[in-house]
């Protein structure tokens, strides 16, 4: 027998070695799966090594599932790759007339929005006069001290329907649903907080912490027994101002939060621009308004300023992190009427164009076209699907990406922040795993990046949808159990 050449046993030993290694890992996961109490759920899995680009575990990777917020993975690398990291959004200020030598403006003031998410975005926790402190000054700089005219939100530049496609009627109840507006504020909902009465049976109070809302609040709320949980929510009808709140808190506890979603955010931004205007000694002679799409946009054409955004790169953090819906859905927005050019039709809208990038991009990272099906960018969308394995070769891209750093820093860390911060602590998992969650009634996700005990980087995506929990679990405890599988592998 001819001996081997020394090279061949080399790799030989290698290979055996690795498949050593990710053999117990495979088993492992595979038993997990194969539980009884996930009879009737669908799982997908997949787990591939950064460092030898071999998958070490997939479990049915090409079943079309929903991903929930995972679909912020997608929005966040498209939005990276196409505009890099140091790209800003920049809010042109404009009037109807030049601005006097004493000051008088006269005419009209225009915001003319382009779906900046960074307005008081309630991550920073602003204090709500600060959000326009950006405004005055350049108005200020612009020698503005009078405008005869109206402040107009103008938010028409984005071309979308204020609810996303595939969003439920309830969705737009709650501060995930908030609206989808060309100029936003605070994330286009307000916060209100309910107090107890002296005693059980009787009304609560309630105090809505941000003005000038445009809401009417009906309170239906009462005061509960000692100790009880809080239950304490609001309602609108389509179409309507009128904010019904109703629940109740218990008489013991300090108050309950809750919040209601604002309808027509670039009014509301306009009345308040107007009187934080008038606040800093501007004055307003006209009247507070706005316009979003379909209506015509305001004209106007002399410039007196611009707002520009913070970096992309904290912009996508700004989602990714807390995982926030609305500010997703602005950049997925954004992205999309940046394609739009003259041979463009006009009924062709924002988030429509935006779905054609995102197929592009798709197709250079080398995912299946029916492997991506999305209809929205946030994943509030119950009609979005894609598989681990599109998940899972989207991180192997963008782990080998310009924009690598960038995207990896925008992630949740396992036991440290985002929507990750209270889960996995004192595990292998902490400061370890950066990942993107995802949940919905029926669908719960986590994937992203880890490393093994024996110091390999993997990528994985762990999806699993249609599972009823039982003796009090959550579906993501489901999933972090399986994360927890992973980042043990190869520790002592």
């Amino acid at each position: 027998m001819t001996p081997l050449p020394r090279l061949l046993l080399v790799l030989l030993a290698f290979t055996g070695s690795a498949l050593l290694r990710a053999a117990p890992l495979a088993e492992e996961m595979s038993a997990y799966l194969a539980q009884p109490r996930f009879d009737g759920a669908m799982w997908g899995v997949e787990v591939i090594s950064l460092d030898r680009g071999q998958t070490l575990f997939a479990h049915q990777p090409h079943l079309r599932l929903s991903p929930a917020s995972n679909s912020k993975l997608y929005t966040g690398a498209l939005a990276l790759a196409r505009l890099g990291a140091d790209y800003r959004i920049r809010t042109p200020l404009l009037a109807t007339a030049a601005v006097t030598p004493a000051g008088e403006l006269p005419g009209d003031l225009v915001v003319a929005g382009r779906g900046d998410p960074s307005w008081g975005a309630r991550e920073k926790k602003p204090e709500f006069w600060s959000v326009f402190a950006p405004f005055v000054a350049q108005l200020q700089r612009a020698g503005v001290k009078r405008i005869r005219g109206d402040v107009v939100a103008d938010g028409t530049w984005l071309r979308q329907p204020p609810d996303g496609a595939g969003w439920t009627v309830d969705d737009m109840n709650y501060d995930y649903g908030a609206e989808i507006s060309g100029i936003t504020l605070l994330d286009n909902f307000v916060t209100l907080r309910v107090t107890p009465g002296a005693a059980p049976g009787e009304p609560g109070a309630f105090e809505v912490l941000e003005p000038l809302s445009g809401l009417t609040f009906v309170n239906h709320t009462r005061t509960l027994a000692a100790g009880a949980t809080a239950t304490v929510e609001t309602r609108r009808a389509a179409g309507t101002t009128v904010v019904e709140i109703v629940g109740g808190v218990a008489v013991d506890a300090k108050s309950a939060a809750t919040e209601a979603p604002v309808p027509r955010p670039a009014q509301w931004f306009a009345v308040a621009l107007k009187a934080a205007l008038e606040r800093a000694g501007i004055r307003v002679d006209g009247q507070a308004r706005s316009a979003v799409w379909p209506e015509p946009p305001a004209r106007a054409a002399v410039p007196l300023g611009e707002i520009v955004s913070p970096p992309l790169r904290d912009l996508v953090a700004g989602f990714m992190k807390p995982s926030q819906n609305l500010e997703t859905d602005l950049i997925f927005g954004h992205l999309g009427e940046l394609r739009r050019d003259a041979k463009t039709p006009a009924d062709r809208r924002s988030d429509e164009l935006a779905l054609e990038a995102l197929k592009e991009f798709a197709a250079e990272v080398g995912i299946a076209p029916h492997d991506l099906i999305f209809e929205e960018g946030s994943g509030l969308s119950r009609n979005n699907l894609t598989t681990a394995d599109a998940t899972a070769r989207l991180l192997a891209f963008m782990a080998r990406h310009r924009e690598a750093d960038a995207f990896l820093a925008s992630l949740p860390i396992a036991g440290v922040d985002g929507s990750l911060h209270r889960r996995l602590k004192g595990t292998p998992a902490e400061n370890n795993v950066r990942a993107k969650t995802g949940g919905l009634r029926w669908a719960a996700s986590l994937s992203g990046y880890a490393t093994l005990g024996t110091g390999e980087r993997v990528v994985f995506s762990f999806m699993l949808n249609r599972h009823v929990p039982a003796g009090g679990r959550r579906a993501w405890q489901e999933i972090d159990d399986l994360t927890l599988i992973l980042a043990n592998h190869g520790r002592p």
